[in-house]
């Protein structure tokens, strides 16, 4: 189970992204801030000088992470927003599913993206190798097929619905069907 389930839970019980943002920023859903001990982060805050503020280096990405995950959040409801707009105008769909597919693990199981074009696998999940596969609005298809010659140990496979709503089932390799021939078949039902 991912630290960060609970972004993925608080969207279930209705709050908004603006909310899931900040517990992500914060690393908590709101049920447990009333146990966080406010004097001891006011005593932490304390210790530290507003020189000692500017001479922290700010956060710095591995390449293919984002800088933030509050504004990768933010990022990916405009362009979700986005397509379902576009959708909306237009009656065709955006073809960015790869992309939102890879940023909703990042957001939901905490996907930790290779460079831009890496062999094998789009990232890690706690320290394994995992490949994504985006099943957009436009198939009917449950199923997804990847190379097997991949070198990944876990199949995220992200469904777009209709309705522009997100589904995600983290599958293990071993777990997949086809392991003989040149592609294995992973299943979201």
């Amino acid at each position: 189970m991912s630290d960060w389930d609970f972004l993925h839970e608080m969207h279930d019980r209705g709050y908004s992204a603006e909310e899931i943002a900040d517990a992500a920023g914060s690393g908590a859903a709101p049920w447990e801030w009333e146990h966080i001990d406010r004097e001891w982060v006011d005593a932490q805050l304390d210790e530290k000088s507003k020189e000692d503020a500017h001479s922290i280096e700010p956060f710095r990405s591995r390449e293919g992470f984002p800088f933030s995950v509050i504004e990768q959040t933010e990022i990916f409801q405009d362009l979700v927003d986005c397509a379902e707009r576009h959708f909306e105008n237009t009656g065709r769909y955006l073809q960015v599913w790869g992309e939102l597919g890879e940023i909703y693990a990042e957001i939901k199981f905490g996907l930790r993206r290779h460079a831009t074009h890496a062999p094998g696998s789009d990232g890690t999940i706690n320290g394994k190798l995992v490949e994504v596969k985006t099943i957009s609005p436009e198939k009917t298809s449950d199923r997804v097929l990847v190379k097997t010659q991949g070198d990944f140990e876990q199949l995220l496979i992200v469904r777009i619905d209709r309705e522009f709503q997100f589904q995600g089932k983290l599958i293990e390799r071993r777990e997949l069907k086809g392991g003989k021939g040149k592609f294995l078949q992973g299943r979201i039902a």
